[in-house]
Protein backbone atom coordinates (compact mmCIF):
# COMPACT_ATOMS: atom_id res chain seq x y z
CA UNK A 1 0.00 0.00 0.00
CA UNK A 2 1.30 3.49 -0.85
CA UNK A 3 -0.47 7.00 -0.66
CA UNK A 4 -0.30 7.05 -4.70
CA UNK A 5 -2.18 3.47 -5.09
CA UNK A 6 -4.79 4.64 -2.26
CA UNK A 7 -5.57 7.81 -4.18
CA UNK A 8 -5.86 5.73 -7.32
CA UNK A 9 -8.73 3.81 -5.53
CA UNK A 10 -10.39 6.93 -4.79
CA UNK A 11 -10.17 7.82 -7.97
CA UNK A 12 -13.42 5.39 -8.33
CA UNK A 13 -15.27 7.52 -5.79
CA UNK A 14 -17.70 10.09 -7.87
CA UNK A 15 -18.85 13.55 -6.34
CA UNK A 16 -22.46 12.71 -5.81
CA UNK A 17 -24.73 14.37 -8.91
CA UNK A 18 -21.12 14.11 -11.25
CA UNK A 19 -19.52 12.40 -13.35
CA UNK A 20 -16.01 13.84 -11.84
CA UNK A 21 -14.25 11.91 -8.94
CA UNK A 22 -12.96 13.72 -5.69
CA UNK A 23 -9.44 13.18 -6.31
CA UNK A 24 -9.32 15.23 -9.37
CA UNK A 25 -11.95 17.86 -7.69
CA UNK A 26 -9.08 17.68 -5.01
CA UNK A 27 -11.26 16.68 -2.33
CA UNK A 28 -8.58 14.61 -1.06
CA UNK A 29 -6.81 16.14 1.51
CA UNK A 30 -4.11 13.99 3.12
CA UNK A 31 -3.54 10.27 2.33
CA UNK A 32 -1.58 8.30 5.13
CA UNK A 33 -0.42 4.58 5.13
CA UNK A 34 0.97 4.05 8.82
CA UNK A 35 0.34 1.36 11.98
CA UNK A 36 -1.23 -1.33 9.42
CA UNK A 37 -4.24 1.02 8.31
CA UNK A 38 -5.13 3.70 6.01
CA UNK A 39 -6.25 7.16 6.62
CA UNK A 40 -8.05 9.75 4.41
CA UNK A 41 -9.00 13.34 4.96
CA UNK A 42 -11.47 14.60 2.84
CA UNK A 43 -12.92 18.42 2.57
CA UNK A 44 -16.58 18.67 1.19
CA UNK A 45 -18.30 22.51 1.27
CA UNK A 46 -21.96 21.96 1.46
CA UNK A 47 -25.48 22.52 3.31
CA UNK A 48 -26.65 18.81 1.76
CA UNK A 49 -25.79 16.10 4.66
CA UNK A 50 -26.23 13.54 1.65
CA UNK A 51 -23.39 14.67 0.04
CA UNK A 52 -20.75 14.04 2.66
CA UNK A 53 -22.52 11.05 3.98
CA UNK A 54 -22.55 9.33 0.08
CA UNK A 55 -18.48 10.56 -0.16
CA UNK A 56 -18.28 8.40 3.55
CA UNK A 57 -19.91 5.24 2.45
CA UNK A 58 -18.76 5.03 -1.21
CA UNK A 59 -14.83 5.81 0.19
CA UNK A 60 -15.10 3.15 2.54
CA UNK A 61 -16.13 0.89 0.17
CA UNK A 62 -13.18 1.12 -2.26
CA UNK A 63 -10.60 1.27 0.67
CA UNK A 64 -12.21 -1.87 2.04
CA UNK A 65 -11.75 -3.39 -0.93
CA UNK A 66 -7.90 -2.98 -1.23
CA UNK A 67 -5.48 -5.75 -0.28
CA UNK A 68 -3.82 -4.37 2.41
CA UNK A 69 -5.67 -1.38 3.24
CA UNK A 70 -6.13 -3.02 7.09
CA UNK A 71 -8.19 -0.39 9.06
CA UNK A 72 -9.59 2.23 6.93
CA UNK A 73 -10.22 5.95 8.72
CA UNK A 74 -12.17 8.58 6.76
CA UNK A 75 -11.96 11.81 7.70
CA UNK A 76 -14.68 13.88 6.30
CA UNK A 77 -14.40 17.68 7.11
CA UNK A 78 -17.11 19.88 5.84
CA UNK A 79 -15.91 23.48 5.45
CA UNK A 80 -17.92 26.60 6.73
CA UNK A 81 -21.28 27.18 3.70
CA UNK A 82 -20.87 30.58 2.72
CA UNK A 83 -23.34 33.03 3.52
CA UNK A 84 -26.28 33.99 1.23
CA UNK A 85 -25.96 36.62 -1.25
CA UNK A 86 -26.34 39.82 0.50
CA UNK A 87 -26.97 38.31 3.72
CA UNK A 88 -24.45 38.50 6.84
CA UNK A 89 -21.06 37.37 6.95
CA UNK A 90 -21.57 38.13 2.80
CA UNK A 91 -17.92 39.93 1.82
CA UNK A 92 -18.50 40.50 -1.64
CA UNK A 93 -15.04 39.39 -2.36
CA UNK A 94 -14.19 36.36 -5.30
CA UNK A 95 -11.16 34.67 -5.58
CA UNK A 96 -10.37 36.09 -9.13
CA UNK A 97 -8.09 39.46 -8.08
CA UNK A 98 -9.74 42.79 -9.25
CA UNK A 99 -13.41 40.89 -9.30
CA UNK A 100 -16.09 41.94 -6.78
CA UNK A 101 -18.73 39.98 -7.91
CA UNK A 102 -19.16 36.72 -10.07
CA UNK A 103 -22.72 35.44 -11.20
CA UNK A 104 -23.28 32.24 -12.81
CA UNK A 105 -26.18 32.31 -15.62
CA UNK A 106 -27.18 28.67 -15.60
CA UNK A 107 -30.13 26.53 -16.95
CA UNK A 108 -30.49 22.87 -16.77
CA UNK A 109 -31.16 22.70 -20.46
CA UNK A 110 -30.10 24.41 -23.83
CA UNK A 111 -32.44 26.06 -25.91
CA UNK A 112 -33.84 28.07 -22.97
CA UNK A 113 -31.77 31.26 -24.38
CA UNK A 114 -29.13 31.73 -21.88
CA UNK A 115 -26.97 33.22 -23.77
CA UNK A 116 -28.72 35.87 -24.95
CA UNK A 117 -30.37 36.37 -20.46
CA UNK A 118 -26.08 36.51 -19.86
CA UNK A 119 -25.06 38.57 -23.11
CA UNK A 120 -28.20 41.17 -22.20
CA UNK A 121 -27.47 41.23 -18.77
CA UNK A 122 -23.97 42.24 -19.13
CA UNK A 123 -24.72 44.97 -21.29
CA UNK A 124 -27.86 46.03 -18.84
CA UNK A 125 -25.04 46.42 -15.66
CA UNK A 126 -22.75 48.07 -17.44
CA UNK A 127 -24.92 50.63 -18.76
CA UNK A 128 -25.62 51.18 -14.72
CA UNK A 129 -22.16 52.55 -14.77
CA UNK A 130 -20.68 49.01 -13.23
CA UNK A 131 -17.63 47.41 -14.54
CA UNK A 132 -18.74 44.06 -16.11
CA UNK A 133 -17.20 41.24 -17.65
CA UNK A 134 -18.47 38.29 -19.50
CA UNK A 135 -17.09 34.84 -19.57
CA UNK A 136 -18.37 32.21 -22.02
CA UNK A 137 -17.72 28.90 -20.20
CA UNK A 138 -19.40 27.33 -22.93
CA UNK A 139 -17.16 25.46 -25.12
CA UNK A 140 -18.96 23.26 -27.12
CA UNK A 141 -21.50 26.04 -28.06
CA UNK A 142 -19.40 29.26 -27.41
CA UNK A 143 -21.71 32.07 -28.79
CA UNK A 144 -20.77 35.11 -27.32
CA UNK A 145 -18.49 36.11 -30.14
CA UNK A 146 -21.22 35.99 -32.24
CA UNK A 147 -23.68 38.09 -29.93
CA UNK A 148 -21.24 41.07 -29.34
CA UNK A 149 -20.21 41.02 -33.17
CA UNK A 150 -16.14 40.73 -32.76
CA UNK A 151 -14.26 38.35 -34.08
CA UNK A 152 -10.57 39.61 -32.75
CA UNK A 153 -7.98 37.43 -31.82
CA UNK A 154 -7.18 37.86 -27.99
CA UNK A 155 -3.91 38.74 -26.81
CA UNK A 156 -1.40 37.80 -23.64
CA UNK A 157 0.49 40.42 -21.42
CA UNK A 158 3.42 39.79 -20.33
CA UNK A 159 2.39 37.67 -17.10
CA UNK A 160 1.68 35.33 -20.21
CA UNK A 161 -2.52 36.01 -19.36
CA UNK A 162 -5.03 36.33 -21.43
CA UNK A 163 -6.13 40.17 -22.48
CA UNK A 164 -10.49 39.99 -22.40
CA UNK A 165 -11.67 41.30 -25.83
CA UNK A 166 -13.94 44.55 -25.05
CA UNK A 167 -17.18 45.15 -26.26
CA UNK A 168 -20.45 47.80 -25.82
CA UNK A 169 -18.72 48.40 -22.60
CA UNK A 170 -18.30 44.74 -21.56
CA UNK A 171 -14.59 42.76 -21.37
CA UNK A 172 -15.00 39.43 -22.82
CA UNK A 173 -13.52 35.66 -23.04
CA UNK A 174 -14.92 32.55 -24.99
CA UNK A 175 -13.76 29.93 -27.28
CA UNK A 176 -15.43 31.40 -29.69
CA UNK A 177 -12.37 33.93 -29.82
CA UNK A 178 -9.52 31.56 -30.40
CA UNK A 179 -11.27 29.50 -33.00
CA UNK A 180 -12.46 29.40 -36.82
CA UNK A 181 -16.15 29.87 -37.47
CA UNK A 182 -16.65 26.75 -38.50
CA UNK A 183 -14.27 25.08 -36.09
CA UNK A 184 -15.70 22.62 -33.45
CA UNK A 185 -14.37 22.20 -30.26
CA UNK A 186 -13.22 18.58 -29.40
CA UNK A 187 -11.87 18.35 -26.20
CA UNK A 188 -12.92 15.33 -23.68
CA UNK A 189 -13.41 16.39 -20.22
CA UNK A 190 -10.12 17.12 -18.24
CA UNK A 191 -9.12 19.10 -20.98
CA UNK A 192 -12.37 21.19 -20.86
CA UNK A 193 -11.64 21.07 -17.49
CA UNK A 194 -8.44 22.95 -17.93
CA UNK A 195 -10.06 25.36 -20.34
CA UNK A 196 -12.36 26.75 -17.81
CA UNK A 197 -10.10 26.96 -15.50
CA UNK A 198 -7.74 29.04 -17.97
CA UNK A 199 -10.61 31.28 -18.72
CA UNK A 200 -11.15 31.85 -14.87
CA UNK A 201 -7.61 32.33 -13.83
CA UNK A 202 -5.87 33.33 -16.64
CA UNK A 203 -8.00 36.16 -18.07
CA UNK A 204 -6.20 39.58 -17.58
CA UNK A 205 -9.88 40.56 -16.36
CA UNK A 206 -8.62 43.56 -13.96
CA UNK A 207 -10.86 45.62 -11.46
CA UNK A 208 -14.77 44.71 -12.15
CA UNK A 209 -17.60 44.98 -10.13
CA UNK A 210 -19.26 41.88 -11.46
CA UNK A 211 -18.11 38.92 -13.43
CA UNK A 212 -20.97 37.20 -15.47
CA UNK A 213 -20.58 33.32 -16.29
CA UNK A 214 -22.28 32.19 -19.00
CA UNK A 215 -22.41 28.36 -18.00
CA UNK A 216 -22.96 25.57 -20.47
CA UNK A 217 -26.47 23.82 -20.43
CA UNK A 218 -27.06 21.11 -17.87
CA UNK A 219 -25.37 19.92 -14.51
CA UNK A 220 -22.31 18.19 -15.34
CA UNK A 221 -18.37 18.39 -14.39
CA UNK A 222 -17.65 22.03 -16.25
CA UNK A 223 -20.71 23.43 -13.64
CA UNK A 224 -18.48 21.78 -10.88
CA UNK A 225 -14.99 22.85 -11.53
CA UNK A 226 -16.20 26.53 -12.12
CA UNK A 227 -17.62 26.10 -8.15
CA UNK A 228 -14.35 24.50 -7.26
CA UNK A 229 -11.98 27.18 -9.29
CA UNK A 230 -14.06 30.31 -7.78
CA UNK A 231 -16.27 31.43 -5.49
CA UNK A 232 -19.31 32.64 -6.76
CA UNK A 233 -21.84 35.36 -5.22
CA UNK A 234 -24.97 33.80 -6.82
CA UNK A 235 -26.40 32.31 -9.53
CA UNK A 236 -29.43 33.14 -11.82
CA UNK A 237 -31.58 30.11 -13.62
CA UNK A 238 -32.67 30.85 -17.13
CA UNK A 239 -35.94 28.59 -17.95
CA UNK A 240 -38.94 28.84 -20.61
CA UNK A 241 -42.61 28.01 -18.76
CA UNK A 242 -42.92 24.82 -20.38
CA UNK A 243 -42.58 22.13 -17.91
CA UNK A 244 -39.63 20.04 -20.02
CA UNK A 245 -37.59 23.22 -18.97
CA UNK A 246 -39.25 23.40 -15.55
CA UNK A 247 -38.04 19.69 -14.91
CA UNK A 248 -34.36 20.72 -16.13
CA UNK A 249 -34.50 23.89 -14.00
CA UNK A 250 -35.01 22.15 -10.92
CA UNK A 251 -31.99 20.02 -11.55
CA UNK A 252 -29.69 23.42 -11.91
CA UNK A 253 -31.17 24.80 -8.69
CA UNK A 254 -30.69 21.31 -6.80
CA UNK A 255 -27.03 21.29 -8.46
CA UNK A 256 -26.05 24.70 -6.62
CA UNK A 257 -27.36 23.94 -3.29
CA UNK A 258 -25.22 21.54 -2.95
CA UNK A 259 -21.98 23.12 -3.46
CA UNK A 260 -23.43 26.33 -1.70
CA UNK A 261 -24.22 28.74 -3.86
CA UNK A 262 -27.04 30.81 -3.65
CA UNK A 263 -29.97 31.01 -5.95
CA UNK A 264 -30.16 34.46 -6.66
CA UNK A 265 -33.62 33.75 -8.22
CA UNK A 266 -35.48 32.59 -11.99
CA UNK A 267 -35.17 34.18 -15.09
CA UNK A 268 -38.63 33.21 -17.37
CA UNK A 269 -37.52 33.84 -20.37
CA UNK A 270 -39.72 33.56 -24.04
CA UNK A 271 -42.39 33.74 -21.78
CA UNK A 272 -44.66 35.48 -24.56
CA UNK A 273 -45.19 37.27 -27.50
CA UNK A 274 -46.99 40.41 -28.45
CA UNK A 275 -48.40 41.25 -31.54
CA UNK A 276 -48.54 45.01 -33.36
CA UNK A 277 -52.37 44.90 -31.99
CA UNK A 278 -51.04 44.02 -28.51
CA UNK A 279 -52.63 40.57 -27.95
CA UNK A 280 -50.16 38.11 -26.08
CA UNK A 281 -49.38 34.78 -27.09
CA UNK A 282 -48.30 32.44 -24.60
CA UNK A 283 -45.98 30.05 -26.94
CA UNK A 284 -44.42 27.85 -24.56
CA UNK A 285 -47.24 28.18 -21.70
CA UNK A 286 -48.45 30.95 -19.31
CA UNK A 287 -46.59 31.63 -15.83
CA UNK A 288 -44.71 28.15 -15.63
CA UNK A 289 -41.66 30.13 -14.35
CA UNK A 290 -43.96 32.05 -11.71
CA UNK A 291 -45.12 29.19 -10.02
CA UNK A 292 -41.52 27.24 -10.08
CA UNK A 293 -40.19 30.22 -8.56
CA UNK A 294 -43.08 30.12 -5.63
CA UNK A 295 -42.60 26.08 -5.36
CA UNK A 296 -38.77 26.47 -4.95
CA UNK A 297 -39.04 29.69 -2.69
CA UNK A 298 -36.74 31.66 -5.10
CA UNK A 299 -36.58 34.92 -6.43
CA UNK A 300 -38.48 35.40 -9.88
CA UNK A 301 -36.19 38.33 -10.95
CA UNK A 302 -38.14 38.33 -14.45
CA UNK A 303 -40.37 37.44 -17.50
CA UNK A 304 -38.84 38.51 -20.64
CA UNK A 305 -41.03 38.16 -23.66
CA UNK A 306 -39.98 36.99 -27.32
CA UNK A 307 -39.58 39.59 -29.75
CA UNK A 308 -37.95 40.07 -33.42
CA UNK A 309 -35.32 42.32 -32.45
CA UNK A 310 -33.97 40.80 -29.33
CA UNK A 311 -33.13 38.23 -32.13
CA UNK A 312 -31.71 40.22 -34.44
CA UNK A 313 -29.78 41.95 -32.08
CA UNK A 314 -27.61 38.61 -31.40
CA UNK A 315 -27.34 37.77 -34.98
CA UNK A 316 -25.99 40.95 -35.62
CA UNK A 317 -23.79 41.67 -32.69
CA UNK A 318 -25.69 44.47 -31.16
CA UNK A 319 -27.71 42.98 -27.74
CA UNK A 320 -31.47 44.33 -27.70
CA UNK A 321 -29.91 45.78 -23.93
CA UNK A 322 -28.15 48.21 -26.01
CA UNK A 323 -31.44 50.03 -27.01
CA UNK A 324 -32.85 52.72 -24.13
CA UNK A 325 -35.50 50.81 -21.78
CA UNK A 326 -37.77 53.04 -22.69
CA UNK A 327 -37.89 51.98 -26.27
CA UNK A 328 -38.21 48.30 -26.28
CA UNK A 329 -40.00 45.99 -23.62
CA UNK A 330 -37.22 43.33 -23.73
CA UNK A 331 -34.55 45.82 -23.34
CA UNK A 332 -36.86 47.02 -19.93
CA UNK A 333 -37.22 44.05 -18.74
CA UNK A 334 -33.39 43.21 -18.88
CA UNK A 335 -32.79 46.30 -17.07
CA UNK A 336 -35.38 45.41 -14.40
CA UNK A 337 -33.30 42.42 -13.73
CA UNK A 338 -30.25 44.32 -13.42
CA UNK A 339 -31.70 46.66 -11.06
CA UNK A 340 -32.64 43.40 -8.98
CA UNK A 341 -29.24 41.70 -9.05
CA UNK A 342 -27.21 44.66 -8.35
CA UNK A 343 -29.57 45.06 -5.10
CA UNK A 344 -29.00 41.52 -4.00
CA UNK A 345 -24.96 41.85 -4.69
CA UNK A 346 -23.86 45.53 -3.92
CA UNK A 347 -20.74 46.30 -4.75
Amino acid sequence: MSPESIRDALRQVRYPGFSRDIVSFGLVKDVRCEDGGTWVKIEVATRDPKVPEQIFKDSHAVLEALPGAGTVKVEIEIKDAPAAAGGAGTTGKSSIPGVKRIIAVASGKGGVGKSTVAANLAVALAATGARVGLCDCDLYGPSVAQMFGTNERPMANDQDEIIPLDAHGVRLMSMGFLLEDRSPVIVRGPMATRYTQQFLRQVAWGELDYLVLDLPPGTGDIQLTIVQTVSVDGAVIVTTPQEVALIDARKAVSMFAKVNVPILGLIENMSWFECDAGKRYYLFGEGGGVREAQDLKVRLLGRIPIDVPTREGGDSGAPIALVPPDRNKVSAAFYEVAAHLRSSLPV
